[in-house]
């Protein structure tokens, strides 16, 4: 049998969550302010937010009346986010590598780095052809992803954060092509320490505007931060990326 991926036991843990997203919703709300002053979506547009997580982003999308649709692999992720639909606002548990609604959304969303996980390059362009599909003509997507040149320039290699009484001890590496992060997890509750391993893609802008052209995207902006400061190859810890849907 072909060996597990990684995301599958760690997205759906609480420790994953507790991680990284226990922090104000003050800051996400913040970023999607910016970005729709940026994009104006017309009242009712339809919203993809791909690899959701548990929604917390598609929930301030939807709470401004859009017609929102989250999607995630991880199923207690989405358990969690379906605790909050209402009339336009879905969730979905799915595996982004298959389509998925094709021809339906105005805009597409990818938030906080969450691509570049798979294993082979076929397996990155056919999540990348799932998202463009979904989209309408001129539909536009945003994908907020890790700069990987500020990365590599500001890399730690070791460090340990605290959350209410569990001990996240971080090992970090990299290679040419790939980013690792080892997770030690650590708490009174456990008898020994649960393990994570993370690998994230090294994917330059070059990159991405090869995926985005190749599957009928072109790229209108890119931006560094999340205030949607002007982005710089290696100064910046953002790449933020606004492309508009041009062919089929």
């Amino acid at each position: 049998m072909p060996e597990k991926e990684w995301f599958h036991d760690w997205f759906d843990t609480p420790y994953y969550h507790q991680l990284y997203f226990q922090r104000d919703l003050q800051e996400a709300s913040a970023f999607i302010e910016k970005l729709l002053e940026h994009l104006r979506p017309p009242a009712g547009s339809t919203m993809l937010d791909v690899a959701c997580g548990r929604g917390r982003h598609s929930r301030i999308l939807a709470s401004k009346g859009y017609d929102v649709t989250g999607i995630d692999l991880a199923a207690g992720s989405i358990a969690d986010a379906r605790q909050s639909e209402h009339d336009n606002l879905h969730f979905y548990v799915h595996d982004i590598r298959q389509p998925f609604r094709v021809g339906y959304y105005d805009y597409a969303f990818n938030f906080f780095t969450s691509f570049g996980y798979f294993r082979t390059e076929r397996e990155q362009y056919a999540a990348l052809r799932t998202i463009a599909n979904a989209l309408k003509m001129n539909g536009m997507l945003v994908i907020d992803y890790l700069n990987v040149h500020y990365a590599e320039d500001h890399f730690q290699h070791q460090y340990n954060i605290q959350v209410n009484g569990t001990n996240f001890h971080i090992t970090k590496w990299m290679s040419d092509l790939h980013f690792f992060k080892k997770i030690e997890v650590e708490n009174e509750a456990l008898t020994e320490p649960h393990v994570y391993t993370e690998r994230v893609s090294k994917f330059s802008l070059g990159d991405f505007a090869e995926m985005l052209s190749f599957n009928g995207m072109l790229i209108e902006n890119v931006y560094g931060d999340y205030n949607l400061g002007p982005y710089h190859v290696r100064n910046t810890p953002r790449m933020i990326i606004i492309a508009k849907k041009i062919r089929h």
